[in-house]
């Protein structure tokens, strides 16, 4: 069987529903008309919960798809944000776009430290009596840095907020969110996973659970039927006396 991935933390709300709600309308099912005689429905759900990693293994590939299609769907952030900003959707894994995301964050960095650099060293030969004749081109090239510098952060700025506002749209809002509808493609996948979860991992594990002979029951043995230890009363009787 395949190994399925832990369940997301957002998942995780999901399942719980899920078993919840099956064990809420057990008594619409035959196959679990059992629940109550030895576990009842608190003691299955806790068995449940324990046993999530083994039920959900019983969906595997439908999770795993479920999961990847909805992280197709998420708002892209950081670099992908910079990536869509400078080759626009969908071109955040082209090499050009990569070195575009290096240059559009070094050049202000870079464009900053020759700005303070040039400044404060052409300003220190102005202070000279008489001042050097390359302290002006130092200075007019540590003002053009600055205006470099400006321009980037400025470019820079503006790119990530139009991109952010632009991909909105992309966000995947939480299945429980007031009137947040998940896309058609996600929402398919989601009803995809939760019916394989449903029919192959959590009923086939309540069955067993309430079939199953070595299934514990739900309260300790009595103390009366509990095994105790063998031994055998001392002798207390003396020796038979010797006949003659």
């Amino acid at each position: 069987m395949k190994k399925a991935p832990h369940l997301l933390p957002e998942d995780r709300a999901d399942y719980e529903r899920l078993l919840d709600e099956t064990l809420r309308n057990a008594s619409e099912r035959p196959d679990l008309a059992g629940i109550g005689q030895r576990l009842n429905s608190e003691q299955l759900r806790t068995m449940a919960l324990d046993a999530s990693a083994l039920i959900s293994a019983a969906a595997a590939t439908e999770y795993d798809h479920f999961v990847r299609v909805r992280e197709e769907h998420r708002r892209p952030t950081g670099v992908s944000v910079m990536a869509s900003v400078l080759g626009g959707p969908g071109d955040e894994t082209t090499p050009g776009a990569g070195f575009g995301v290096v240059v559009t964050v070094l050049a202000p960095i870079l464009a900053g430290t020759a700005a303070v650099i040039f400044l404060l060293v052409g300003y220190v030969l102005k202070m000279l009596d008489p001042p050097p004749d390359f302290a002006e081109p130092l200075l007019a090239a540590g003002w053009f840095f600055a205006a470099v510098t400006a321009a980037g952060l400025l470019a820079a700025t503006a790119g990530i907020l139009v991109t952010a506002l632009r991909n909105r749209s992309t966000e995947v809002p939480a299945p429980d969110e007031p009137g947040g509808d998940l896309p058609d493609e996600i929402s398919r996948a989601r009803e995809a996973w939760r019916h394989a979860l449903l029919e192959r991992g959590i009923l086939p594990f309540l069955r067993e659970a309430l079939t199953e002979p070595g299934t514990p029951a739900p309260s300790p043995e009595p103390l009366d039927r509990l095994p105790r230890p063998g031994f055998t009363s001392p002798d207390l009787t003396g020796p038979e006396p010797r006949s003659d």
